[in-house]
């Protein structure tokens, strides 16, 4: 291997990235998706229209009034309508739930008597329901472990681990890291020969007594380079902007975070070799990258809650290793000390070393008839 050749390719390559102004991207679309998708996406429901019939009228059917009315979650408006028109209310999206709260609820509760709450959420949207309704368990639970404080029968002392703030921030933003550095490496790296072959100048690789090994290592380390110093943008850029914590070891952070753009330029040699244009090579990218990227990456979603297609689906998806990794160095700490860490850098390396070579055995160095 010829590292002179090596080093003209890059240089050439740099050049040309400069030249048509495509240096801008490994920088622009990674901040643009950080910024906007860590602004954006929000897990939390504040402000949800709450309208409460207190048929009871007693002393805890209030005291469960104010838990709701002094709560960031709920906007609470208490009424004596009837039951039909609240309903209309609720068909008609001018609030999101209905508390019902039933004659001599106090009277049962004081008895240790079951009663019931009634309680009606708008499931348009599951996610916001299913939100709603822990929200709304939680508060009259809250409520109830207060009086049974009193009386000295329970006693809950409870602590959140690893986000005690419950930020969406802090559960969506390091996702994030995952997702840009699969997609803005593997989006440049499948141009790269995709545009030598659309132009024409592949011709001079197919004549030259440059190997293929030489070709792909000046190629490739031209996009490493660029998305390497991305890795110290985007983790400067989070930390100061989405104020998130670091708990963990930044070699580690640096280390996966190399080995992944170098899974994700894998990704994209091998789209550039199989594709002939630059725009199916783009459109190729995006589909097999920021979806499934967004989808499988345990962002939205637990992996351990996917059903079963999905959850393989995630596994064959490198995104997931790495977002365990930046989620343990961010929020958790366990760094090196962990053996699943240890493992998904293996398997990260696996895969990086997989595509390459993979890359490797399908460039042909000759025009294809």
């Amino acid at each position: 291997m010829r590292f002179r050749v090596i080093k003209a390719y890059f240089v050439k390559e740099l050049f040309e990235l400069v030249r048509t102004k495509i240096i801008i991207m490994p920088y622009l679309l990674p901040i643009m998706i950080v910024v906007l998708f860590g602004f954006g996406i929000r897990m939390q429901v504040t402000g949800a229209r709450i309208l409460i019939i207190d048929n009871d009228h007693s002393k805890i059917s209030t005291m469960l009034t104010q838990k709701f009315q002094h709560s960031k979650y709920f906007n609470t408006r208490v009424s004596n309508e009837s039951e039909a028109d609240a309903l209309r209310e609720i068909k008609k999206a001018n609030v999101d739930a209905i508390i019902i709260i039933p004659p001599s609820f106090e009277k049962n509760v004081l008895k240790n008597v079951k009663s019931e709450l009634g309680i009606f959420i708008d499931a348009s949207f599951p996610s916001r329901a299913n939100t709603l309704e822990t929200y709304i368990g939680g508060t009259v639970l809250n409520l109830a472990n207060e009086m049974n404080m009193k009386s000295g029968v329970i006693s809950l002392n409870n602590r959140n681990l690893f986000n005690q703030a419950l930020r969406d921030e802090e559960m969506i933003v390091p996702g994030l890291l995952g997702l840009v550095l699969f997609v803005a490496p593997a989006i440049l790296t499948a141009l790269i020969i995709a545009k030598e072959k659309e132009k024409g100048t592949i011709f001079n690789f197919y004549s030259s007594s440059v190997s293929k090994l030489e070709f792909l290592m000046a190629k490739l380390s031209a996009v490493f380079a660029l998305h390497s110093l991305n890795v110290f943008i985007l983790f400067l850029l989070v930390v100061y902007l989405f104020d998130l914590p670091f708990r963990g070891n930044f070699f580690l952070y640096w280390l996966s975070s190399e080995i992944y753009i170098l899974v994700s330029l894998g990704l994209g040699l091998l789209i550039s070799i199989l594709v002939s244009t630059q725009i199916l090579a783009v459109v190729l990218t995006l589909m097999l990258t920021i979806l499934p990227a967004f989808l499988y990456s345990g962002i939205l979603m637990p992996i351990s809650s996917m059903s079963a297609e999905a959850y393989v689906i995630a596994h064959v998806y490198p995104v997931m290793y790495y977002n365990h990794i930046v989620y343990d160095v961010f929020l958790v700490g366990n760094g090196f000390e962990s053996t699943k860490i240890i493992e998904y850098l293996l398997l990260l390396t696996l895969y990086a070393v997989g595509f390459f070579l993979l890359g490797l055995l399908l460039l042909k160095k000759e025009l294809k008839s």
